[in-house]
């Protein structure tokens, strides 16, 4: 996460919209670029501890995920000086769909990929 968050600071092309720049973490969406290391953070940090149980998995990308919204929705709030309803409807409710496919996915790719790389680090 680190690597993403400073190459898009360098300016490459890789944030939202195809754009990079340091600037973007005092943007609007600054708040969701901060939410992004913390996210990867927490789930890190709680799917170390799941020793494999599905309902553990299933909290650390949910909370990975509220992570995000947690730091980007205020950011984006006070950046833009919107209401709390409008930065909701705008910074978090059009994404919890996509979201909640993409924790899916990436939830049935850990749980399928981890015993392989359990075995190859053996």
């Amino acid at each position: 996460m680190a690597i993403y968050l400073l190459v898009g600071a360098i300016g490459m092309p890789i944030f939202a919209g195809g754009r990079g720049g340091f600037p973007h973490f005092f943007g609007p969406t600054g708040g969701y670029l901060f939410g992004y290391a913390l996210s990867a953070w927490v789930t890190g940090v709680v799917s170390e501890r799941s020793r494999g149980l599905l309902v553990v998995e299933v909290l650390a990308v949910t909370a990975g995920s509220v992570s995000i919204y947690l730091v980007g929705v205020p950011w984006l709030k006070v950046v833009t000086q919107i209401s709390w309803t409008k930065a909701l409807m705008l910074g978090m409710a059009p994404f919890l769909i996509g979201d909640a496919l993409k924790a899916s996915v990436a939830l049935i790719l850990a749980r399928a990929v981890r015993p392989i790389l359990k075995r190859s680090g053996e």
